[in-house]
């Protein structure tokens, strides 16, 4: 497979592709908060029209939701368009104190923790990866998790027009780069979405509630597409871990009532990424003690 060596000598020095997945990381970051953003209102907004639909309610009149390219980013509060150099990632943040310049309404903090969260994750992916395109491979997944994280933790969705394109892109992925053999791929798809229905029926059964939703299993299913079959153990477990640390924490601060459901999206994905990253090590140490 072509290496950054192939390509220019300038991009197989380190530092530079460090820099320029910072400088990518940043960008596409301050473009996944605005998918969080708008694409629940989206959603909603089409479940509204279907139900009136169904209903045959005829729907009032209303302004749609804002499209998730068009139009520019703008104050939540005051609908007044964000300045250019306001919109700078982080930096815009920092020069308003986190506030609207309008109507001095605070920014949530959500928009540059999502920022340098992708851009940190971008640096170390480039940092050692030498191959353009499983590189461009690991900064799709880590934008699409991102993405299905905070708006799962945000809304308890996990959106079907985001999980089942990830679990496509991972299967086509891995066909053209081998990174997985494609029919560990398939198999990695078909035993993730299994996993967690079983689990979500035997629950239900045991308990008469609902301890997730199906947007888990698609999810799940897509990391398998991404990963192989033989990762999904991993991140089943380190995801349980962490939701679990996660939800003792919460309560613990009363952030969290006992007995209600905790969104699992973010803990998959925060596993499923680490697994890419590294999933070979953890493997090995987890197996063998090395």
């Amino acid at each position: 497979m072509i290496t950054f060596t192939d390509v220019s000598p300038l991009l197989a020095t380190t530092n530079v592709r460090i820099t320029i997945a910072l400088v990518l990381g940043l960008l596409i970051g301050s473009f996944l908060n605005v998918v969080i953003s708008r694409l629940p209102l989206r959603m909603l907004d089409a479940w509204r029209r279907d139900s009136l639909q169904f209903l045959g309610v005829e729907e009032e009149p209303h302004a749609p939701p804002p499209g998730v390219c068009f139009p520019g980013s703008h104050c939540p509060a005051c609908k007044t368009p964000i300045k250019p150099w306001h919109n700078i990632p982080l930096l815009g943040f920092i020069l308003l104190k986190g506030r609207c310049a309008s109507c001095g309404v605070g920014i949530a903090w959500r928009y540059p923790v999502v920022e340098g969260l992708c851009g940190g994750l971008f640096v170390l992916l480039a940092a050692g990866e030498t191959v353009p395109f499983l590189l461009l491979g690991g900064f799709f997944l880590s934008a699409m998790l991102i993405v299905l994280a905070f708006i799962d933790a945000e809304t308890g969705y996990l959106p079907d027009s985001l999980t089942q394109p990830l679990l496509w892109a991972g299967l086509l992925f891995n066909l053209l780069s081998g990174h997985v053999a494609l029919s560990d791929a398939v198999m990695g798809a078909m035993a993730g979405y299994l996993l967690l229905w079983l689990v979500y029926w035997g629950f239900r059964m045991l308990t008469g509630k609902e301890g997730m939703g199906p947007g888990d299993f698609k999810l799940l299913a897509a990391l398998g597409a991404w990963l192989g079959w033989s990762m999904l153990p991993i991140v089943i477990l380190f995801s349980s871990l962490a939701g679990a640390v996660a939800g003792v924490i919460l309560i613990a601060l009363r952030r969290h009532q006992f007995g209600k459901t905790l969104p699992f999206g973010p803990y998959l994905a925060a596993a499923g990424w680490c697994a890419w990253y590294r999933g070979e090590a953890i493997l090995q140490w987890y197996l063998y003690g090395y």
